[in-house]
């Protein structure tokens, strides 16, 4: 498992979100990896196994997900590494008008 991962939740479904392209990068936008959900909703290899401290972001194409009239087309969440050995989950909850997130296990 990588240092990084996610996974999205499409809550008006109550099902995983598969297909949604991810991009992984510093916060400045330097590129880091890129992967696309599983059936699951998944993305288990996105990134190293390690990472300097500070900060990074996560972008979901969620505009190909939700189709054409997406409110939320891209969804870009940046978040601070302060461990750059331990396990960072960082899972999207989806729906077409709305979106959260937390830190997960």
């Amino acid at each position: 498992m990588s240092l990084v991962t996610t996974h999205v939740l499409d809550t008006a479904k109550g099902r995983p979100a598969p297909g949604i392209a991810v991009r992984f990068e510093t916060a400045d936008g330097k590129p880091i990896a890129e992967g696309q959900t599983d059936d699951d909703g998944r993305i288990r290899d996105l990134g190293p196994e390690t990472l300097e401290p500070g900060a990074y972001r996560l972008v979901f194409d969620t505009g190909a997900y939700l189709g054409p009239d997406a409110f939320f087309p891209e969804v870009a969440l940046t978040f601070r590494i302060t461990d750059g050995t331990a396990h960072h989950h960082v899972p999207l909850l989806l729906s077409p008008f709305a979106y959260s997130t937390y830190r997960g296990s």
